[in-house]
């Protein structure tokens, strides 16, 4: 598929080196997006776990359900290794 270029003139084909440049800017952008999507689902379970640092305080009891929980939270990164299951992550439940 040929690509232009929008110019004042019109629309400019672009040249075999830009064609050949864009397909590999392309193929970076989509290889990278495995950990673009580990990145993200990094900073929401950060800040899920940053939500719920005031139970783990020094002069708090954190009850086993919270403790499991964030330990879940913790896990989680480790135990994907596919985007397609980044698009489906079920998070756990936070307890009451």
């Amino acid at each position: 598929m040929t690509r232009f270029h929008a110019t004042p003139e019109g629309n400019v084909a672009f040249t075999a080196a830009e064609e050949t440049a864009r397909d590999a800017e392309e193929k970076e952008w989509a290889d990278s997006a495995p950990t673009r999507a580990f990145v993200e689902l990094r900073q929401d379970r950060d800040a899920k776990l940053a939500k719920s640092d005031w139970r783990a305080a020094g002069d708090l009891t954190i009850s086993d359900a919270w403790k499991a929980y964030r330990k879940k939270l913790r896990d989680l990164p480790g135990t994907l290794n596919d985007t397609t299951v980044l698009e489906t992550i079920t998070w756990p439940d936070e307890p009451e």
